[in-house]
């Protein structure tokens, strides 16, 4: 827990966040209503003898209520109308609010629970680019959209920082999501070896690739259109400092955010630099707020 003692000055109620993050993280699914409706998945969960409470932010999340019940060792999985997915894991979907038929790019999508989830959220109709840079991972990636029938999905192995669109028929995205590859710090009660190694020149060079990703995910996506950045770390490094680097360097802007979830605002000051002010528009969940994961998401609207 060492590293995280310099999150001290942003994090209120800091021992109580450490608390949490020695805990154990619970058993989440969510329902994939491309497969059955919210009604039928849990009445087959019920039926299947699975204890479980919605989430208040959103029903479709179901915390398992019985410890010894993994989320993807019921029947009720293995047919895809539930996946198991961290809670918080779940919101930056909720945040890019994918519509029906819009071509929605999902930069860094392996194992698939997000793309997948986007592709539900769009009732399976338009298109999902789901791309990885990591071939070992796609693999995984395949598999979820075929078990969650997400037959939206495209998938493809490009690295996000120079994604090229020449495949496809169309030269820009409505939404896209980068779902940054981190230091992963947020994983910690599902991961207790997610701090070993840690350094602070692994976040600076995490954060050269989280710049580049998201600075092309601005490019490739339509004037009007929606990005959301999220990482499941807490370093200032890889979050608000990635996010401001991108405001001065690309054409878009922060919105607000609406979930209905305990949180912190982003930060606009860390170690003697200093962010946008509007950076106070990201959000910040940590563990001891609703008992989950860590995580950081900002959502920026592509022009000025």
């Amino acid at each position: 827990m060492e590293p995280l003692e310099r999150y001290r000055p942003i994090i209120d109620d800091f021992e109580a966040f450490l608390e949490a993050c020695a805990r154990p993280l619970p058993s989440v699914v969510r329902v994939n209503t491309i497969a059955a409706s919210l009604e039928r998945a849990t009445a087959v969960l019920r039926e299947e003898g699975v204890e479980f409470e919605a989430a208040a932010w959103n029903p479709h999340v179901l915390r398992l209520t019985d410890d010894a019940q993994g989320p993807g060792s019921t029947w009720v999985s293995f047919c895809g109308m539930t996946h198991g997915q961290e809670e918080v894991s779940a919101v930056p979907p909720v945040v890019l609010d994918p519509q029906p038929g819009e071509r929605v790019w999902d930069a860094c999508a392996a194992p698939g629970g997000k793309a997948t989830q986007i592709a539900a959220l769009m009732d399976d109709c338009g298109t999902v680019v789901a791309n990885d840079s990591n071939l070992g991972r796609l693999s995984s990636l395949r598999f979820n959209a075929e078990r969650l029938g997400a037959s939206a999905l495209a998938v493809t192995h490009q690295d996000a920082r120079n994604f090229s669109l020449k495949p496809f028929d169309f030269d820009e995205f409505d939404r896209a999501l980068v779902d940054a590859p981190c230091s992963c710090e947020g994983t910690i009660r599902k991961n207790p070896d997610a701090l070993d190694g840690w350094s602070e020149a692994h976040l600076e060079s995490v954060s050269g690739v989280q710049k580049g990703i998201l600075r092309r995910a601005v490019q490739a996506t339509r004037e009007g259109g929606t990005v959301v950045y999220s990482t499941c770390t807490f370093a200032p490094e890889e979050n608000e400092a990635v996010v401001d680097y991108v405001l001065d360097a690309e054409d878009c802007h922060l919105r607000e955010i609406e979930i209905d979830l305990e949180h912190s605002p982003g930060i606009t000051a860390w170690e003697g630099e200093t962010y946008d002010e509007r950076l106070e528009r990201a959000i910040r969940l940590y563990p001891h707020q609703n008992d989950t994961g860590g995580f950081f998401v900002a959502k920026l609207e592509v022009g000025s």
